[in-house]
């Protein structure tokens, strides 16, 4: 029993964060709509549903995201195939460079394509600069990696002899995979698919950066509801059709998401003439990463026309023709600063809660409370930044949580995106500890403490490195819920470039693209170091 209340109190920690800072902003930014004079409006919501625009709204948000999800998925299993199963050259550092693209910051994904498909970029003349092409370009190079990390790790452990016997019995490769592979790689397959489509349905930064208003997707029909038009209720309602597409996905990803250990370490097999598609596969996808980050750092060292490093010069002044109030510089300064708040929060948090869902207790209900703990800290991953954001503002603003004008806002908000990659870093390993292990060193006279240093933090500690760099680089980059909580005067990175974009003039265009370059390379450095590290999520 004493164990239990334990349990129970370490639990309510990660909890009362929960309550706090994610369900009381989204369901009070929902009840001011669907309530807004104190009375359920019903019929105003239904209203809401049957606009035209919404119903363009809703398809387009489909229509990218499976299509989207598609091609990240046709190109990415063969792409894992390549980079985890054969004796490839540089498969490593290909692995570092196709992940990469998870962490970029949004807005940084929607410059890097707005300059490769503009008219005067080198894709110009294809006219896809501003069309639905442009956006599911852009949501393909931003989630390869969870199709590559998730499908290549299965593959990599998964047991090489049921494929070998298959071989020496005559089967030819295709039937192997057809019969033997395919079925194994299911879960991890269905897994990734299905965070990929919720991924594309919830973009923000990239299709509001390459959309605009013309190519509306609920995410950022939410945002414009919001700030433009003041229509609480219309983006109440979105919000909850989101919310219920994000308690589907996340519940199909839970029945398929695999635990355990694998069986066998298959060594890297030779490149062989039937690979010549997967190989294909790895090199359209290498194309798709590099061409728009090339393009990026090209046009970011050119001033009318001429090789210069005049845009990035001008980070370090404020002056009358740019939009900014404060220089790059010290919005990225803002940016680290919040970043490091912000991931102190998440790591503590998610380990946490980390450690409570690693468990393995005896009882049934047990069991159902840690995996309903588990499902409850994955919501924030899709919930709509948006929503998180203004609902922040709308009800954190009196007692007892009068947090509007307190310095921990943004970091509040961010900890709160991060946290879902926090806890599904740090869970497998935790999970991977023999039970044992830990008995055994308990039955020798060690105490709790001494058993989780020597047992859990061994196994632990390399993973708990890479969550950090994990929320460091998501927390610079993130833009959804800052856009509405950044001061105008104190912006935060992301903020500022998107400030600069939507403001005319070519030094302002300039500046732009230096300052992606410039969070572009913050974040690539950390998840370097985090690929370094073995550091990987399940998601």
């Amino acid at each position: 029993m004493g164990k239990a209340i334990g349990w129970g109190v370490l639990a309510a920690v990660p909890l009362l964060f929960l309550a706090v800072f994610f369900f009381v902003p989204v369901t009070g930014m929902i009840g001011r709509g669907l309530r807004p004079d104190g009375v359920w409006d019903l019929a105003g919501a239904w209203d809401v549903l049957t606009r035209a625009r919404t119903a363009k709204v809703i398809g387009f948000t489909l229509f990218t995201a499976v299509v989207g999800t598609a091609i990240t998925v046709a190109l990415g299993v063969p792409a894992a195939y390549c980079l985890y199963r054969l004796r490839l050259p540089g498969a490593t550092l290909l692995r570092g460079l196709l992940v990469m693209p998870f962490v970029l910051p949004t807005v940084v994904v929607g410059v890097a394509f707005r300059t490769l498909l503009a008219e005067s970029g080198p894709l110009g003349f294809l006219g896809l600069d501003g069309t639905p092409t442009a956006i599911i370009a852009a949501l393909v190079f931003f989630n390869l990696s969870v199709v590559i990390r998730v499908v290549g790790t299965a593959w990599a452990g998964l047991d090489p002899r049921p494929e070998q016997a298959a071989a020496s019995l005559g089967a030819s490769p295709g039937e192997v995979f057809r019969t033997i592979t395919l079925p194994s790689l299911r879960p991890a397959i269905i897994s990734a698919t299905s965070v990929v489509f919720l991924f594309c349905a919830t973009a923000f930064g990239v299709v509001l950066t390459l959309g605009g208003v013309r190519y509306s997707t609920i995410e950022t029909e939410i945002y414009l509801l919001t700030t433009n038009f003041l229509d609480l209720q219309g983006a109440a309602v979105l919000s909850i059709l989101q919310f219920v597409m994000v308690l589907v996905l996340l519940a199909l990803v839970g029945r398929v998401r695999r635990d355990g250990a694998v069986s066998g370490q298959p060594r890297p097999a030779p490149i062989r003439r039937s690979d010549a598609g997967p190989l294909l596969a790895l090199l359209v996808c290498l194309v798709l990463v590099i061409a728009p980050l090339v393009t990026l750092v090209t046009r970011s060292l050119h001033v009318q026309g001429d090789w210069s490093l005049g845009n990035y010069r001008n980070l370090t002044s404020v002056t009358g023709d740019n939009a900014l109030p404060v220089t790059v510089w010290q919005a990225l300064s803002t940016s680290w600063r919040i970043a490091v708040d912000a991931t102190l929060l998440a790591v503590v948090l998610g380990l946490i809660v980390a450690v409570l869902v690693s468990r393995r207790p005896r009882s049934r209900r047990a069991r159902r409370a840690v995996g309903l703990l588990d499902g409850v800290f994955m919501l924030p991953l899709g919930i709509s930044a948006v929503t998180v954001g203004f609902g922040f503002l709308i009800t954190l603003d009196k007692p007892p949580f009068d947090f509007r004008d307190s310095v921990w806002l943004i970091p509040v908000a961010q900890a709160m995106v991060a946290l879902p990659l926090v806890v599904r870093t740090l869970a497998p390993a935790l999970r991977s500890v023999d039970q044992r292990q830990r008995e055994a060193a308990a039955a020798l006279g060690a105490s709790p403490l001494r058993v989780a240093l020597t047992v859990d933090v061994v196994a632990a500690w390399r993973p708990f490195l890479a969550a950090i760099g994990f929320a460091l680089a998501v927390s610079l980059g993130e833009f959804g819920a800052t856009s509405f909580l950044a001061r105008p005067d104190d912006p935060t990175l992301p903020v500022a470039i998107y400030q600069l974009i939507g403001h005319p003039g070519a030094a302002n265009f300039g500046m732009a693209l230096a300052a992606s370059v410039v969070l572009a390379a913050v974040t690539g450095t950390i998840m370097a170091g985090v690929d370094r590290l073995g550091g990987r999520t399940t998601l």
